[in-house]
């Protein structure tokens, strides 16, 4: 993929407190939406407790917790938030899983 307004900077609906709800470092599990394989850069979607709570968060490929730098659109990934430079979230440990449902 190339670079594209998808991977824009984040943000979410609900903003820091929808995340702080779930706490920084709790475990939460979303899609792939986009991935610039050249930039690094990637996007991904959290699966919504509510629609209110549904939020993108961008990643570097550094996130992705095998090493591989590499990710395909629309795996199925756990992940953590954590504020990046700036103070905007960023998803971390970016880990693949089963697909989901």
């Amino acid at each position: 993929m190339s670079a594209s307004s998808d991977l824009t900077p984040a943000s979410s609906p609900g903003g820091l407190s929808s995340a702080a709800a779930g706490g920084f470092g709790a475990p939460r599990f979303g899609r792939v939406v986009a991935y610039d394989f050249d930039r690094g850069l990637g996007m991904l979607e959290e699966l919504p407790v509510s629609r209110a709570e549904m939020g993108r968060y961008r990643f570097h490929c550094t996130a992705i917790a095998d090493g591989s730098r590499t990710i395909e659109a629309g795996t199925a990934v756990g992940f953590v938030l954590a504020p990046a430079l700036g103070g905007v979230l960023e998803a971390r440990s970016v880990t693949t899983l089963p697909a989901l449902p």
